[in-house]
């Protein structure tokens, strides 16, 4: 029953977080303003803003002047139902805080892919408020828990931070915040994430050069998708992969 609650959530959210991810970095109140086409600047009526059903049935066009709306706005709605949907059969549902903290780190990442993505940004504004979301809802749920997210979101922004100094080119301060900010959802999980992140990004790395040469050096990649990925394996299946690290490695 919650996972199917979770299906109308994602879309709902994923709306949502296209609106942020697009009004946040140019500025302007993602609270404040109906939405709008940004080719002709109509406003979107309510019957034409409902997720995926609405890009459907006009085609994926703007019905006042016909222009082509994306196709990453319906794309993102599915991917943060998907992502709720993931979350809820994963985690469970008999630790609320848990949950609550896991579909709000689903919502951050996707809201920070998209500005990425498309801006090579990630606005400070977003992580704030993902690091007050964070903060909250471990002080209502699960207290005793801060202390060692606090020190996973510094040993993880620290580390980022270390790396941005010594390869400034590789890794943006955007990156470390973000880094920061995950151990604060996922506490000592935090570890297996950057560790994902890192590997994946290398890996794509490794294609590119394979594919275009020594020009690929050149091509700016955004980092925030890689620690992205690597966090949602990290929420999902992070305490396992540590557990499983400590006794292979430590206690065996």
């Amino acid at each position: 029953m919650v996972a199917a609650l979770a299906v109308p959530a994602g879309l709902i959210f994923g709306s949502f977080a296209t609106v942020v991810a697009h009004r946040v970095p140019r500025r302007e109140s993602f609270v404040a303003g109906r939405s709008r086409c940004p080719h002709c600047g109509s406003t979107i009526a309510a019957y034409d803003n409902i997720p995926v059903v609405s890009w459907l049935l006009l085609r994926g066009r703007c019905r006042n002047c016909r222009e082509a709306i994306p196709a990453r706005y319906p794309l993102t709605e599915l991917t943060m139902a998907a992502l709720f949907v993931a979350t809820v059969l994963i985690l469970g549902t008999d630790d609320a805080t848990e949950l609550a903290l896991g579909l709000t780190f689903c919502a951050l990442l996707v809201v920070v892919t998209l500005t990425d993505l498309e801006r090579r940004v990630i606005p400070n504004a977003v992580l704030a408020a993902g690091a007050v979301a964070a903060v909250a809802i471990a002080a209502i749920g699960d207290p005793s828990s801060l202390p060692d997210r606090a020190i996973a979101a510094a040993a993880a922004g620290g580390f980022l931070l270390l790396v941005a100094l010594v390869y400034p080119r590789g890794m943006g301060m955007g990156d470390v915040k973000l880094a920061a900010v995950m151990g604060l959802y996922l506490g000592r999980s935090v570890a297996p994430a950057l560790l994902i992140g890192f590997a994946v990004g290398a890996l794509v790395g490794i294609v590119m050069m394979a594919r275009r040469g020594a020009s690929a050096r050149k091509q700016a990649v955004p980092f925030g998708p890689f620690l992205a990925l690597g966090g949602l394996v990290a929420l999902w299946w992070g305490n396992a992969l540590v557990d499983w690290y400590l006794t292979t490695f430590i206690n065996g």
